[in-house]
């Protein structure tokens, strides 16, 4: 899926996913260890199991060009002790220059269809933003306790 930028004088977005391209594993790994601070293990972990066919979930990316600007994962738990609400999308994150061009949604609206057709629904995201997510057919469902405290656990039926 390609997208003009507009006013960012961004040429060309791409979206895809980690098993499009898996050689982005290494680079996608570090991209999300530097936006959210965990370590590049935990993340080459994950994406080894996508990779494998261990796990039907995946990483969606947005390139512009080959510069990684956007990107978020599926895991079974996103750090939070409702180990039932699973699975989880993970780790959202545009760059600051891109936001506000759709990224984020276009990624969740991925992930969320190829969850569906894959046959899993409902998918579930922990976080403290408010608004954002509604945008995109997500709704609060409850409160859970995460590693930074209390979160809002959002559903996308």
């Amino acid at each position: 899926m390609n997208c003009c930028g507009g006013e960012y004088g961004l040429t060309e977005l791409k979206y895809l996913s980690l098993r499009e391209r898996p050689e982005l594993k290494n680079r996608a790994a570090e991209r999300f260890s530097l936006w959210w601070g965990v370590p590049k293990a935990e993340y080459l972990e994950c994406m080894e199991d996508c990779l494998s066919g261990e796990t039907n979930y995946n990483w969606y990316m947005c390139l512009d060009g080959e510069s990684i600007v956007g990107g978020l994962g599926i895991i079974d738990n996103d750090f939070h002790d409702r180990k039932d609400l699973a699975p989880n999308i993970c780790a959202v994150y545009t760059d600051e220059k891109y936001r506000r061009t759709g990224i984020a949604g276009r990624l969740l609206d991925r992930a969320v269809k190829e969850m569906k057709a894959s046959g899993i629904s409902p998918i579930y995201l922990v976080t403290d933003h408010s608004g954002f997510y509604e945008r995109y057919g997500w709704e609060f469902l409850c409160m859970v306790n995460a590693e930074d405290g209390m979160s809002k656990m959002y559903i996308h039926r």
